[in-house]
């Protein structure tokens, strides 16, 4: 980074799974003059160089470019994966909140703009090979969340023939966890009632086995790095980030001491789909879809362009995950509270 001592960041969606991530990074890289977390909710945690802004994106009220103003880079993480049963909520969050975001970084004159797009941007694609970051990334239609990253990913296409003298970064990482994010995901994905004691092997028998359900995750702390040294790097374009081995039946399976037992896409699609129906489960049936035709990524453009590597295996990031579900672990923000049900 050039001026290191002067550096400043801003990210948005700081006190989130990869937001308290990389605002730990960042507060302890010596490259690093300032940073600025922009939330809804402002945080009891207090790392240091970090200051915290109340900002709802979403908001015609919220000055982005006043909090934009002077900075070296903006981090874009803010996301909403709820209320799944009101696609215009999460829509109005993450589409047009992410344009003003943006509009913002072009009108306060930001160098870089990192934004978090996803493996779920991608097109349906192969289970039994990887992609690299040419696959096309048209989304799975009928998923809000994969519609939406998709949509951005075009929205930015326009801005950076608009704006070419903007560094743009798309990460786009597999299925992000650790510890602390365990309680989160849980209410985002199992509803806050699902007890985390429930991923106790003894408890878990039998492991349903589902064609097609066959993807990547990766350690949040990892995910972290990788935007770290996109800021501090003059890399552009999109960097697909998962670490191996790919997460299916057979691996949780082993870790569980549970037997996968085949289960047809279609009896899991109709159970999915019912307790969503009854409002019994947050995560939708059409991200079910989504998730069964998502590709395997090809991670080679972060290891060679942004010298990233990921420090933990796949299966470590879900043995890790599965001891915060079972001790109901949490972070010092509002999203990322703990709790343990059960």
């Amino acid at each position: 980074m050039s001026n290191a001592a002067g550096n400043r960041i801003v990210v948005t969606g700081a006190t989130g799974n990869v937001g308290t991530s990389v605002i730990r990074l960042l507060s302890e890289d010596p490259q690093v003059g300032s940073v600025l977390g922009l939330a809804r909710r402002l945080p009891e945690w207090q790392p240091p160089k970090t200051d915290w802004s109340a900002v709802d994106i979403t908001s015609e009220q919220a000055d982005l470019v006043r909090e934009f103003l002077g900075a070296d880079a903006v981090i874009h993480l803010a996301w909403a994966f709820q209320p799944t049963h009101d696609p215009a909520t999460t829509w109005r969050t993450n589409v047009l909140g992410g344009i003003r975001v943006f509009d913002a970084v072009a009108a306060a004159g930001v160098p870089t703009l990192v934004h978090a797009s996803s493996v779920g941007a991608y097109s349906p694609g192969p289970k039994d090979d990887a992609v690299d970051e040419s696959w096309p990334t048209h989304g799975w239609p009928d998923a809000a969340y994969c519609r939406e990253k998709a949509y951005l990913e075009r929205t930015l296409d326009t801005f950076e023939r608009e704006h070419p003298g903007i560094r743009v970064v798309r990460m786009r990482p597999a299925f992000l966890f650790k510890r602390e994010s365990a309680s989160e995901q849980r209410r985002i994905f199992g509803g806050k009632f699902l007890p985390g004691p429930l991923a106790r092997p003894e408890l878990l028998p039998f492991l349903p086995d589902v064609p097609g359900l066959r993807v990547q995750a990766l350690h949040t702390d990892d995910a972290a790095r990788a935007y770290l040294l996109a800021v501090g790097s003059d890399a552009r374009g999109a960097f697909n980030l998962a670490a191996e081995p790919p997460v299916d039946a057979a691996l949780l399976g082993k870790l569980l001491g549970s037997r996968p037992v085949r289960l047809p896409r279609t009896a899991a699609r109709s159970a999915i789909a019912a307790a969503w129906g009854l409002h019994l489960l947050p995560a939708s049936p059409h991200l079910f879809d989504a998730v069964v035709r998502l590709p395997l990524m090809d991670c080679n453009r972060a290891h060679t362009e942004l010298g990233w590597q990921p420090e933990y295996t796949a299966t470590e990031v879900i043995e890790e995950f599965l001891q915060g579900l079972q001790q109901g672990a949490g972070a010092r923000t509002e999203p990322m509270r703990g709790r343990k049900v059960g």
